[in-house]
């Protein structure tokens, strides 16, 4: 079966993906969480419902589990834990900040191993063994393999900086304690901001890497630029 006939995978539908794991949640958490609505408990245990539903989902449609999916999946629980059994405000803050944090050092590390996490991250976007082959085929054996280590270097600053605006939004955005209408509502606003905050930026740095990839593509093979995304 080659490439023409092989059946393509349904793109995910990123405006659904957004809306399950931001928009409905804030909104859950921010507006319903006053006891003349749902109360505290059970707004946060509708609102995590969705990420984790969808997390489940998504695991048992693509049948294999991603590490970072499955990292984020874990962070929700947490929250949703450290909600429920009311610990320590300090919980979440450092909750927030460690989980980047752990991506990041993951993502340095495994690149030492037989499965740079760096793959599995990249490679949702572009063919990896594609260009690597390509990179062998005009004789520069290893040199991919150099790009990509620098690449993993940068995608686990990536996280850093993350984990360091994780920690910025937690304390600035976080109050109250968890159990508390007021805390429900702060962490409603803290995941609504998480994303322009956040989440554009990582976007826009792991652009820069794919960029820098595709210049030393461009410059050592042939390969044309839409070849090697995934679709």
């Amino acid at each position: 079966m080659n490439a023409e006939t092989a059946p393509k995978k349904k793109q995910e539908n990123s405006f659904l993906n957004i809306a399950l794991n931001v928009i409905i949640p804030s909104v859950i958490l921010t507006k319903f969480s006053s006891d003349q609505h749902l109360g505290q408990v059970y707004s946060l245990i509708l609102a995590l419902s969705f990420p984790i539903g969808y997390g489940a989902y998504d695991y048992f449609k693509q049948r294999k589990i991603n590490f970072f999916s499955a990292l984020g999946l874990f962070s929700v629980i947490m929250t949703g834990g450290i909600g429920l059994f009311n610990l320590n405000r300090d919980w979440m803050v450092a909750k927030e900040t460690g989980i980047p944090l752990l991506m990041g050092i993951a993502v340095i590390i495994s690149q030492f191993t037989t499965k740079p996490l760096v793959k599995t991250f990249l490679g949702q976007m572009i063919d990896i063994d594609l260009i690597d082959k390509s990179f062998k085929d005009h004789g520069h054996v290893g040199l991919f393999e150099k790009n990509l280590k620098v690449a993993s270097l940068c995608l686990g600053g990536t996280f850093f900086i993350s984990a360091l605006l994780n920690y910025i939004l937690a304390i600035k955005i976080l109050v109250g304690e968890p159990g508390t209408v007021e805390f429900n509502e702060s962490l409603g606003k803290m995941t609504a901001l998480s994303f322009p905050v956040i989440s554009v930026p990582m976007v826009i740095m792991v652009g820069l890497i794919i960029g820098y990839l595709v210049m030393t593509i461009k410059k050592n093979t042939d390969l044309e630029i839409e070849s090697i995304l995934r679709q």
